[in-house]
């Protein structure tokens, strides 16, 4: 745990204290009393803290426990399912996994099954035990030359930068291991990415990094010769994430090293930005356009972009704009708001951005309700941890997952809450070099795997269970949930799922029959 630099003086009266003792013993009441005293004097004359100044020296026990109060409800005040953003018991089903610990739970739920929040999926009398060990989805079935047979579980996007060195490693090597896919994030590809050869899944932000020319535009040839390397299987445009929808961000220049500054194609110690929105594409046709030139730049990829659901006639817009060109994305992930692996601002996390839940449905809605959801393959991201988050998730219309959170956790994150300062514990997300070493790659990679294949088993479990060949069979009428404490019903009857063909062609008998009618192809803002 790191110690604040107003502690020092504190400490350093202890430890003078500690040494006058050991000297001779009858002059510790003088080691003691005069360091206080100077610090009480300092705190009463000093002018930027109205407590210091009005209780001296007391007025520093605040802070000690300001500090501690993290760790002292997380370990001793939290119940097992009162932490957030992920409970300990969330946490430590994923630690189980990935050291390959026994999971299982003894004598029964401790959730309340008879709250308003509760849900569960419908067994089978019949269980189908003969279903296939382990699933694939194909991404860029029919537009691609070179299509991607994707895991049902991929780590989700996430920067070296914002990740450290030895992290990023460890992530790469164990979807090597895995084999399954590891997105860069948009910090692009690093050379730790690299190194172990796992499938990339390249992100573009707004900034464009790794394919940018001097001035931050989207530079066609520096993308071409990365996204055809072999080791890279899908092109993904970020538009927005769940941690801060609609937000640009900034890597001061003092932490633009040189690893970084080779991976985005920026300048050493220069201040790294990355815009609110892109400069590549202004309307929903161009965004499209954009895509088919990224998987024709690619050599054939899959090429889709991620977005956290915000006005839902945006992505009717979207929609229409792929009616009126018949360009389609090969794929779409979906993040919920309450996803999120850095520090963004408060009032965006928030406040801004569709859960998961209803940004999924919303998607499934408007792809079925317009007869392209058998071109487009959706991924959902968004907290997701457990086999029973991604049933949920098939449930509701995705074809695989991705998760974030839960694969630093198997790197050893103990949700300290320092991401955003360097000052990691685990050395998951920090570049100060002696908190990165003792993050131990090969270790962490195995974990890594083991996380992500024994979250599979549990998923196949529940499908097993459930009666189902593949988790695709999974519909929004095998999932339930209490409507109240008195009634409980499958999910179609707490939200409207569309049939076939039912936005286009009687747009009026839906619940987006405004948001369809303002959409335009070529905008993004309504039009009444």
């Amino acid at each position: 745990m790191h110690l604040a630099p107003r502690y020092f003086v504190p400490l350093a009266v202890v430890v003078v204290t500690a040494a006058c003792w050991l000297i001779h013993p009858l002059h510790w009441a003088l080691a003691v009393m005069v360091p206080v005293l100077l610090l009480t004097l300092w705190d009463f004359g000093q002018n930027r803290h109205a407590l210091r100044r009005n209780y001296p020296l007391i007025a520093r026990i605040r802070w000690l426990f300001e500090d501690l109060r993290p760790y002292l409800r997380t370990y001793i005040v939290e119940s097992d399912r009162e932490g957030r953003p992920f409970t300990i018991d969330e946490r430590s089903l994923v630690y189980a996994r990935a050291k390959g610990d026994i999971s299982t739970h003894p004598m029964g739920t401790e959730l309340d099954v008879y709250s308003d929040e509760y849900e569960w999926l419908g067994h089978s009398i019949a269980p189908n035990e003969e279903a296939p060990k382990s699933w694939h989805v194909r991404i860029g079935a029919d537009s691609c030359a070179k299509p991607y047979d994707s895991a049902l579980l991929n780590i989700s996007a996430m920067s070296f930068g914002s990740l450290s060195a030895n992290a990023i490693e460890a992530l790469n090597k164990g979807a090597a291991l895995g084999g399954f896919a590891h997105d860069t994030g948009e910090g692009s590809i690093s050379r730790y990415h690299r190194k172990h050869g796992g499938d990339l899944i390249w992100e573009l932000g707004s900034g464009y990094f790794g394919c940018r020319t001097r001035d931050g535009n989207f530079n066609p040839d520096l993308f071409a010769e990365q996204a055809q390397d072999d080791q890279v299987k899908m092109v993904e445009i970020k538009l927005s994430q769940g941690a801060k929808p609609g937000h640009g961000g900034m890597l001061p220049g003092a932490k633009v090293t040189p690893e970084i500054a080779e991976a985005r194609k920026v300048e050493i110690g220069e201040d790294c930005i990355s815009p609110a929105g892109h400069s590549t594409f202004s309307t929903p046709i161009e965004l499209l356009e954009w895509v088919a030139q990224l998987r024709e730049l690619s050599g054939g990829k899959p090429a889709g972009f991620k977005l956290c659901v915000g006005q839902p006639h945006e992505v009717m817009a979207i929609v229409k704009a792929m009616i009126e060109t018949d360009i389609t994305p090969d794929f779409i992930v979906v993040d919920g708001a309450e996803g999120g692996t850095g520090a963004a601002p408060q009032e965006l996390t928030d406040n801004v951005g569709m859960p998961l839940r209803e940004g999924l449905i919303l998607m499934r809605n408007a792809l079925v309700g317009a007869n392209l959801k058998h071109r487009i393959r959706v991924g959902a991201s968004g907290k997701v941890h457990s086999g029973a988050g991604m049933a949920r998730s098939f449930a509701l219309g995705a074809d695989w997952c991705n998760a974030a959170r839960a694969f630093m956790f198997s790197l050893g994150c103990v949700q300290s809450m320092k991401c955003h300062t360097g000052e990691c514990p685990t050395g998951v997300a920090t570049q100060v070099p002696w908190r990165q070493r003792g993050l131990v790659v090969d270790d962490k990679a195995e974990r890594v795997a083991r996380f992500q294949s024994e979250t599979l088993k549990a998923l196949r479990e529940i499908v097993v269970a459930m009666g189902y060949e593949s988790p695709w069979e999974l519909t929004q009428h095998d999932m339930y949930q209490r409507i109240d404490s008195a009634k409980a019903g499958p999910l179609d009857e707490v939200y409207g799922f569309l049939k076939p063909g039912q936005l286009v062609e009687d747009p009026d008998s839906t619940q987006y029959a405004h948001a369809w009618r303002v959409a335009r192809a070529d905008t993004f803002r309504r039009v009444f």
